[in-house]
């Protein structure tokens, strides 16, 4: 076992792994069937070293599979794994995954990347974030691989700027068998996992799997814990002798945890690392009276689930000899929640009075004391609901042995309900649905006209419709291949804002999507430009009332479009050498956060007026292969325009979301992988990344700025270099040492505050146990050395006040101190 798995190692981590001629790094059957014969085949067998195939696509790509996935800690997240990577910055929340993490990708966010699971989106359809302790379990994970800059032809995404990373799921075994492994570690770590095959079965050899995993922690600093619990199944049948298949997989994944605090530079400073939050609830005073469970500080309002699933199809048919047809769709279904998740609500409040028979209702007893007098704290998660369809599609013709073309087209529909319904706290202070008051969930809360407090309403629809092309020819007797492609998504968001929104003070033209008041009240005032007014109550003074100008609620539909081409080739000058040059662009539309920020037209919301972001990326690279040696290198440069920002328009006279300009970007990435001895394998990598902002920020009417041009973008190390080593100490046990060196990072978009580098190491040591067959020991080391370092970064504008601009701090996940785990784990 340990020589198959130290084999894959040495082309897996940096370079790629593919299992066998036939496998492909892609993300949908369609791209898959596309890619089979994208790797070069010489007489004695595939180009390698250690048995693994060289990646020969024109781009810059990077992989990962099973065997390597293996190394890392059970129960880790995919995007941990993909760290050691080339261009790739991951920063772990927590030792073990479920707390999330921040990805970069060359510079770019986890919301400008997209993410595919067996061509499946997974990016969020309002504001495309994408949540790393939501992913596969590690254990079914085939191979997942990056994309750096660019996307494949039919990536089913509207938000891509900055690659892709894609993960496939295994496929069930022809053989009866399984897996079955149990954890345990620091900060009272349990996990397991089991997973079965049935090995073909019936009269036309139908295979199956399902597996089950259970993952429970304490947080490593501070009370609470972090649970998470998955189910999936895969069954596949395969159709003639042509590859030929139609497979149906499902998965279901629920997350509670409890939040880690993270710290500014003075918390850092004055508190040390493990500064948390408060293992009791310690009630805070409004208006000079405690009210009974408003504890903004207290662990147990710090939580954050999920319920997330899927149902995945795939199929690829053979229409003719030389034509293939391949369909994926796809359901998946999200309800998660975050925010600030208090509020208080005092029982005069007018949200809560109302409007009975006309008139303002009355104040109501809220917390069932016998009188209306109160101020009382409940539970107000942001709540989203999704329930997204998606089909990829594409249709293959082989020209003949050396052109082919193919046609492909994504339909990605997502109904994206964003509430934030009310519920009760405890007397402890602990909600008592973590869903709030979410139909089907937890209680609501009743107001005098018997309607319910909450903090947003919204509904949109994102529709993505996409086509696209590809040739793929060879020329020059196979030496030269040509890839030219072109992805034309049509993307559309339908909006419906069902709260006011509030305008700036003492303005009647712009206001903020995140500042609403949802209320069933009757306005006292309508004015000339359409916003609308409420009688003072509890919580708002007569006097301040005159600045409180409202939006009515509002619909709007907003459509994008681009055509984006992409064209690459290849070229085998020979003696295992081969360079490539790509260019690809990138199109990100306006998230639902940037649109709810509006503007009035003819007395109406409207959605501020933003374009979506585009990116122009080149890659010019080299590969060499031999039996012992791969090695890879590539110079890349983006030009990004329209990113999106919060910014002063001197049009409209406030700030909201609008383009600020562009983003100038270059960069090398490298990686190599040396078969030193049949039992010693050395891999690493390396990063540099210069991503500067091109001009000032404009942030009022004076014509103060903030000085962003020359600046490097934030949350962006110029350094990275990552490697690992793999040596198989005897026949049965394996001993594995990574370590990942991250530079510096601003945590500002000036540049006043940085995060410092940090370097952390990684161990595994596995042992083959000589009394149970195909069964083994385990031991993983996170943070070898036990490193003190700044991980993900909630960055600001400024650190430091500048004119126009005050002061605010960046929050920082400290990272995790040095972890060990032990796993047992079999397979039958």
């Amino acid at each position: 076992m340990m020589t198959k798995k130290l084999a894959c190692l040495a082309s897996t981590a940096l370079v790629g792994c593919l299992l066998s001629a036939t496998a492909a790094m892609a993300q949908s059957t369609g791209s898959q069937a596309n890619e089979v014969d994208s790797v070069v085949v010489t007489a004695a067998g595939a180009r390698a070293v250690a048995g693994q195939i060289v990646e020969t696509l024109p781009k810059s790509r990077a992989s990962v599979d099973a065997a390597f996935l293996a190394t890392q800690s059970t129960g880790q997240n995919v995007f941990q794994s993909l760290n050691l990577l080339p261009g790739v910055s991951f920063t772990n929340n927590d030792p073990y995954g479920s707390s999330g993490g921040n990805l970069r990708l060359r510079g770019f966010d986890g919301a400008r990347v997209s993410v595919t699971f067996d061509g499946v989106p997974l990016n969020d359809t309002g504001n495309y974030a994408v949540y790393p302790n939501q992913q596969l379990d590690a254990e079914l994970i085939d191979r997942a691989s990056v994309n750096l800059g660019t996307t494949d032809v039919d990536s089913p995404t509207a938000s891509a700027t900055g690659g892709t990373i894609n993960y496939i799921t295994r496929k069930p075994a022809h053989e009866f068998g399984g897996i079955a492994d149990a954890s345990i570690g620091e900060d009272n770590y349990r996990r397991g996992f089991l997973m079965v095959d049935t090995g073909d079965i019936g009269p036309f050899g139908t295979r199956a799997f399902v597996a089950g995993s259970y993952q429970k922690y304490d947080k490593w600093k501070g009370p609470g814990s972090l649970e998470k619990k998955q189910v999936n199944a895969r069954i596949m049948q395969d159709i003639g002798n042509r590859g030929d298949f139609v497979s149906l997989a499902v998965n279901y994944n629920e997350n509670r945890n409890n939040n880690i605090r993270q710290l500014s530079l003075s918390d850092f400073r004055t508190f040390g690392k493990n500064y948390d939050y408060d293992a009791v609830c310690n009630p805070a005073a409004v208006s000079g009276v405690v009210v009974p469970g408003n504890c903004t500080n207290y662990y147990g309002r710090q939580v954050n689930p999920s319920n997330t699933g899927s149902i995945r199809g795939s199929a690829l048919f053979h229409l003719a000899d030389n034509i293939r047809l391949t369909i994926d769709p796809s359901f998946q279904y999200t309800l998660a929640d975050g925010g600030s998740q208090l509020a208080t609500v005092a029982e005069t409040d007018g949200r809560v009075r109302g409007t009975v028979a006309g008139a303002q209702g009355p104040a109501k007893d809220l917390n069932g004391d016998g009188d209306a007098v109160d101020t009382v704290a409940f539970f107000a998660p942001s709540v989203t609901n999704t329930r997204r369809y998606t089909v990829t599609s594409s249709l293959i013709w082989d020209l003949n042995d050396d052109n082919r073309v193919r046609v492909a087209y994504t339909g990605d529909y997502g109904r994206h309900r964003q509430t934030g319904e009310y519920t009760t706290l405890d007397s402890q202070g602990n909600t008592t649905d973590v869903f709030g008051g979410k139909e089907g969930h937890g209680a609501k809360v009743l107001t005098s006209d018997g309607s319910f407090l909450r903090a947003r309403d919204r509904f949109s629809i994102a529709q993505l419709n996409q086509v696209a092309a590809e040739y793929r020819g060879k020329f020059m007797d196979s030496r030269l291949t040509v890839n030219l492609g072109i992805r034309a998504p049509f993307f559309k968001r339908e909006l419906n804002q069902y709260c006011y929104t509030q305008n700036a003070t003492g303005l009647t033209t712009v206001v903020s999507g995140f500042t609403v008041l949802c209320t069933t009240q009757t306005p006292v005032v309508t004015n000339a430009d359409g916003t609308v007014q409420f009688a003072p109550n509890g919580t708002t003074t007569g006097a301040a009332l005159a600045n409180l100008r409202y939006i009515k609620p509002w619909s709007a539909t907003v459509k994008y479009d681009k055509v984006l081409p992409n064209a690459g080739a290849t070229y085998d000058i020979g003696g295992g050498s081969t360079v490539y040059v790509s260019y690809a662009e990138g199109f990100s539309s306006p998230r639902t956060d940037n649109l709810y920020t509006a503007t009035l037209e003819n007395k109406v919301g409207t959605p501020a007026d933003t374009r979506p972001e585009t990116t122009k990326t080149y890659d010019l690279g080299y590969r060499f292969a031999s039996p012992t040696v791969m090695a890879t290198a590539a110079v890349w440069k983006t030009d990004y325009k329209n990113r999106i920002v919060q910014a002063y328009d001197p049009d409209l006279n406030i700030s909201i979301d609008r383009n600020v300009g562009a983003v100038k970007a270059y960069g090398l990435d490298t990686q190599a992988a040396w078969a030193v001895a049949e039992y010693l394998t050395v891999t690493g990598s390396f990063s540099y990344n210069k991503s500067e902002i091109q001009q000032d920020l404009q942030v009022n009417a004076a014509g103060a700025t903030i000085p962003l041009s020359g600046k490097q973008v934030v949350e962006t190390p110029k350094y990275t270099f990552g490697g690992r080593v793999d040596w198989d100490v005897t026949e049965a046990l394996h001993l594995g040492v990574q370590g990942k060196y991250t530079g510096d990072r601003f945590s500002t978009d000036v540049n006043d505050e940085v995060a410092p580098h940090y370097t952390v190491w990684d161990m595994s040591l596995e042992y083959d146990l000589p009394f149970a067959k195909k069964t083994y020991a385990q031991l993983n080391v996170n943070n070898l050395f036990n490193e003190t370092y700044f991980g993900s970064i909630s960055s600001r504008t400024n650190a430091l006040a500048l004119t126009g601009s005050s002061a605010s701090a960046p929050t920082y996940y400290i990272g995790s101190p040095r972890t060990v785990q032990f796993t047992l784990r079999t397979e039958f």
